[in-house]
């Protein structure tokens, strides 16, 4: 490929990085429109929600085929047409005139949302050596990190200065870059050998994990009767069972459940969608706090959360050299307690404290929240055959997916049931503070997982290994 001053360790993660920063602001901006996409569309902004839901099934019902696709027609072609039909579905979006065609437009641009995420990550992983891992992984959180705190002043001042499809025609030149970088300095790969669709197993798979996300986001919203969310749940549980069996039997499943025997990659799997569950839930608790606790408009509470992202930025420069001096263990086992901990701690801010103790406590919190991803995602593929990096992939989006999805809807039913439990009909701080302790409990949960590991775990990425053995004897005696 052409000579490019930046280095592959570098540059491929910020090729990468770009779609997944169009996919991850759509997906926060457009929570912000809809009252104002409903307005136009005289309809009712609850309705609208269809539009967040369907764009969620999609990636629910083709996360899992990403892998398989990838290895059929290659990385590089699956990823750049994915861009292709997500910039497509937004101009869909952009020029939608009703509910049904919103939704419509939704997922299809879903479909190229489902296969830009794992398939980047694909193409990441195969173009950078994994001792380059755990830098090029700090780029990639990047986009993951600054979207969803970007999403809300952006919506707003879109909704408030212009129009509303704007918000959806600012990926077209966003996508456009990155369909012209992809194939400008992306190499093509493609397995020789590629075993059948299974298609049982998708239809499985891909019906469970939708029922789930159906069914969490709906829970308690009134858009449906009270009984069709548990009952769709419930749906969905039963047929990731069912895949589960399914998955024991065929030769070639759509997702291996036997990559969780990989002790690096299952504790990713496992305490990472832990922990994600309650970072999905912040991204809607700390905004609603901000405006319906203390009053703030969406452009102050995104001038303030925007500090969560800016402590991201900080981390990328310092993983590297923390991951090689402490190693991926002793890092998430402390981390993770302090994380936790401070997601509990979101829930004790009050009105009345300086902005400036907030976005202090957001910008440390949004550091090490980045370094905590960095390390998941760079250790899951440590001890990963190049065999098995397609279906390693589509696994660990498939599990972040369903964890982000599952933490929006828990943070939900707590306030939901904070409510009830107060007879009250306007969110108090007393709200906040208890749907931040549940959700800081459960991320604090996925420090058993990180716990268990081996000491060196992942050390071919981290470099830990090597650093202990160029310690001086003392130094390594203080250890």
């Amino acid at each position: 490929m052409s000579d490019t001053p930046l280095p592959r360790s570098t540059l491929v993660p910020l090729i990468v990085a770009c779609a997944l920063f169009m996919e991850n602001l759509d997906s926060t901006v457009i929570a912000t429109a809809l009252p104002a996409i409903a307005q136009s569309m005289n309809e009712d902004p609850l309705h609208l929600s269809l539009a967040i839901t369907s764009y969620l099934l999609s990636l629910s019902i083709f996360i899992p085929l990403s892998g398989w696709m990838a290895d059929r027609y290659g990385a590089r072609r699956v990823f750049r047409n994915a861009i292709l039909i997500f910039v497509l579905g937004s101009i869909g979006c952009a020029v939608s005139q009703s509910i049904g065609q919103m939704v419509s437009a939704r997922m299809f641009q879903g479909l190229g949302g489902a296969m830009m995420v794992p398939v980047g990550r694909l193409v990441l992983l195969r173009s950078v050596d994994k001792r380059q891992l755990v830098s090029a992984m700090a780029y990639l959180t990047i986009p993951a990190l600054m979207a969803p705190i970007m999403g809300p002043p952006v919506g707003g001042l879109i909704v408030t200065y212009a129009s509303w499809r704007l918000i959806f025609l600012i990926n077209l030149p966003i996508g456009v870059l990155g369909w012209y970088l992809v194939t400008r300095f992306i190499e093509d790969t493609q397995e020789d050998e590629q075993p059948p669709l299974d298609l049982a197993g998708w239809m499985l798979l891909g019906g469970g994990l939708a029922g789930i996300v159906f069914g969490f986001e709906n829970l308690g919203k009134k858009v449906l009767p009270d009984f069709v969310a548990p009952a769709i749940l419930s749906a969905g549980t039963l047929l990731l069972a069912l895949y589960a069996q399914h998955a024991r039997h065929e030769r070639s499943p759509i997702l291996r459940l036997s990559l969780l025997k990989v002790g690096t990659f299952r504790a990713s799997v496992t305490g990472g969608s832990l922990f994600r569950i309650g970072v999905g839930a912040f991204s809607i608790l700390m905004p609603m706090m901000l405006q319906l606790g203390f009053g703030l408009s969406a452009v102050e509470s995104g001038l303030i959360t925007f500090a969560s992202a800016v402590g991201g930025l900080m981390m990328k420069t310092m993983a590297k050299r923390l991951t090689r001096h402490f190693g991926f263990r002793r890092l998430l086992v402390i981390n993770t307690l302090v994380c936790g901990t401070a997601l509990i701690l979101c829930g004790c801010l009050r009105p009345f404290m300086p902005y400036a103790l907030m976005i202090t406590f957001l910008f440390v919190t949004g550091f090490l929240r980045s370094l905590q991803f960095t390390c998941v995602n760079a250790m899951a593929f440590a001890d990963i055959d190049e065999d098995d990096m397609s279906q390693a992939t589509s696994f660990s989006a498939t599990a972040q997916q369903l964890a982000l999805s599952v933490g929006v809807g828990i943070g939900a039913q707590v306030l939901n049931a904070s409510l009830a439990l107060r007879g009250a009909q306007l969110l108090q701080s007393v709200d906040f503070t208890i749907a931040f302790l549940v959700v800081g409990l459960i991320s604090l949960s996925s420090w058993y997982s990180f716990r268990r590991l081996a000491p060196d775990a992942g050390a071919n990425v981290s470099g830990h290994r090597l650093a202990l053995a160029n310690e001086p004897p003392s130094a390594s005696v203080s250890h």
